[in-house]
């Protein structure tokens, strides 16, 4: 089954003036590649691994540009648009995500950075985001080790360090003494767990 908001691996199925058509096997699915993204060579039946989107109008589209996140992912994201109804974040592909009113934390402006959690809505099986990101953060079981080597994401600045987003999962703390470089919200960093509080 195709999985929209993720990357897919997909066998090419045909080529036309337009782009190539991709299909995964066992799946009667044709999703169009476009022509400006297809790699130079690209022949029917050679795999390729492609991020998988709904465009403007709803079809289903693929992409060998880079999305700064996928579906169950965090990531911090800059507004290029307003509306009344929510505002659009440059994900980095050829369509921007879109934030409801509903899902933010407080009003986003344009050209503002926000973190993001991304998720699928049910309704209209589009890639969509919210600001009210702590709601995913796992709470409990931890598989986590102190001394474990761990991926973050900084998400703010506070009296005692700098929170972060370890492994797309759980919220932590650096404090100010371990910190050895520079940080900026919305970067991702190696880490090393310290220790793993009960609380």
């Amino acid at each position: 089954m195709i999985e929209i908001g993720r990357y897919n691996r997909l066998r090419v199925i045909k080529h036309t003036t337009f782009g190539i058509y991709l299909s995964k096997d066992g799946d009667d699915a044709e999703i169009l590649l476009p022509i400006k993204y297809v790699p130079a060579n690209t022949a029917v039946d050679d795999y390729l691994t492609v991020f998988i989107y709904n465009d403007s109008e709803g079809r289903i589209i693929a992409t060998t540009l880079q999305p700064r996140a996928e579906i169950g992912e965090f990531a911090m994201l800059s507004v290029v648009s307003t509306t009344e109804h929510g505002a659009f974040l440059d994900l980095g592909i050829a369509k921007d995500v879109f934030v409801p009113l509903r899902e933010q934390a407080f009003p986003m402006r344009q050209g503002g950075e926000y973190i993001v959690y991304l998720y699928l809505d049910e309704k209209s099986n589009r890639i969509v985001a919210t600001s009210k990101w702590l709601k995913f953060i796992k709470q409990q079981e931890f598989d986590l080790a102190e001394g474990e080597e761990v991926n973050l994401l900084i998400t703010a600045y506070t009296d005692l360090g700098y929170n972060a987003i370890i492994n797309q999962k759980y919220i932590g703390l650096i404090y100010h003494n371990d910190i050895f470089e520079p940080l900026g919200l919305g970067e991702f960093k190696r880490g090393f767990i310290k220790k793993i509080r009960e609380e």
